[in-house]
């Protein structure tokens, strides 16, 4: 069987799994989502080799985006695209997170204005930011500090507070929100 071949069975296997389970087939939705598990493992292995270590959560993040956005998935279409699709967009925006958080480690330059900035500026803008943060629940507090301040990855974070990644992912986001609105109403 030549590569097409098995592309294609594995196209309708996961097509009549996704079909069924959507018609209320909890055994077939348990399949599909298995089998999508090893090809979305494959998929994230082949393009990001130097990043072992992200390829399971960009694994978990897609199953949950499909599992979340199943109901738009048209059955006339072929699914390997819509999952890709998918895949692509929870893929790049890890590498833009990844990227973001490079760029923060970027050596400053020696440019007078930087060096004259004052740590009492500094040192007042992570009281503000600590004064913001004491105002969010935990649930949202806790993933972003972990997250956004202490770098950690959302797998990281869930091991720290002992919430899900998902819930980590949700606070993260939440939390955010609050944070905009608080600053925009003036803290």
């Amino acid at each position: 069987m030549d590569i097409r071949d098995r592309a294609h069975a594995a196209e309708t296997r996961l097509r009549e799994a996704l079909v069924r389970g959507l018609a209320g087939d909890g055994a077939a939705y348990h399949a599909f989502l298995k089998d999508l598990s090893a090809h979305l493992r494959a998929y994230f292995r082949r393009r990001l080799a130097g990043l072992p270590d992200d390829v399971e959560d960009l694994v978990q993040e897609s199953l949950l985006a499909v599992h979340n956005k199943r109901h738009t998935y048209d059955p006339d279409q072929p699914l390997t695209a819509w999952v890709h699709a998918i895949a692509h967009y929870k893929m790049v925006d890890l590498l833009r997170r990844r990227a973001q958080r490079e760029s923060l480690h970027d050596p400053l330059d020696d440019d007078l204005d930087v060096l004259a900035a004052s740590a009492h500026d500094a040192g007042d803008a992570r009281r503000d930011l600590a004064k913001l943060l004491e105002r969010l629940p935990e649930r949202q507090r806790l993933p972003i500090v972990h997250v956004k301040i202490h770098g950690l990855s959302v797998v990281e974070a869930a091991r720290a507070s002992g919430m899900s990644e998902s819930a980590v992912k949700v606070g993260v986001h939440r939390g955010l929100k609050s944070l905009a609105a608080l600053i925009r109403s003036g803290g």
